[in-house]
């Protein structure tokens, strides 16, 4: 049985002005991976009514995961959970169990502080949405459908994930080979790399060029779901790189 696939949908006007630097993805691909939940598309979206409820129902649709980060905080733009409510069909309206947690939150404060509309709207879901814990700040996400809504913020975003991740069904962790080598470029090894690809067709390829001081070269990298097969993709890729009269070194450069 195929391992299930998942979609980032990187949600704000910030990271598209090139204000903020997305921070979630290489953790998310990499914790994705390990779960076996390979992540197979990224896509960033703007802070757009239409756009987001959009892109929600087309990708929920094609992959078994859906993961969102931004635009759940407390202020006009934060547009995020009322168009997953529309994507889905259902009331967007103040979920009790978010509701209760952050009233309880804000009088508890020292001195309190008010629950006012602003941070009403953190609370406030797609009906039958399900909570994601925020150890950090208290506000959570949510879960509805497919769909896993996280907060922007990396640390909120990492600590949100690591309470999700234990529900999630997930597959057989992918794994990868690496082989490099000093002195390499990518045009001596295309073709010959290219004929491993077509011999490993559930394993994917790909070669990386560095640049350190100690000198620059390729990296191959093999990834997938199948140990033995990995293996031999690994062998293959050194032996390739000994044939082109370079020397390979297991492992990705340092």
């Amino acid at each position: 049985m195929a391992n299930p696939t998942a979609c980032l949908l990187i949600i704000g006007n910030e990271v598209l002005s090139g204000r903020t630097q997305d921070a979630n993805l290489k953790f998310l691909a990499t914790r994705l991976g390990e779960l076996g939940i390979p992540l197979r598309e990224v896509r960033v979206i703007p802070d757009v009514r239409q756009t987001i409820i959009d892109t929600v129902n087309e990708v929920r649709a094609r992959f078994d995961h859906v993961f969102t980060t931004g635009g759940i905080g407390p202020t006009h733009d934060d547009i995020t959970a009322e168009c997953i409510a529309a994507a889905f069909g259902v009331p967007w309206e103040p979920q009790p169990e978010a509701w209760a947690l952050l009233a309880t939150h804000y009088a508890g404060r020292e001195p309190p502080a008010e629950f006012n509309p602003a941070r009403q709207r953190m609370a406030t879901m797609p009906r039958g949405a399900t909570l994601i814990d925020n150890p950090v700040s208290v506000a959570p996400g949510f879960t509805i459908g497919n769909v896993h809504v996280m907060a922007g913020v990396p640390r909120i975003m990492q600590a949100m994930f690591d309470g999700l991740a234990p529900r999630l069904a997930g597959g057989v962790p992918v794994q990868s080979r690496a082989v490099h080598a000093l002195g390499m470029m990518e045009g001596q090894l295309a073709q010959g790399l290219a004929a491993i690809q077509a011999r490993f067709p559930d394993t994917d390829i790909g070669s990386y060029p560095f640049y350190r001081p100690e000198g620059n070269g390729v990296a191959l990298v093999a990834k997938g779901i199948d140990p033995a097969l990995l293996d031999q993709a690994a062998a293959e890729m050194a032996a390739l790189i000994g044939s082109l009269g370079f020397i390979p070194v297991e492992g990705e450069p340092g």
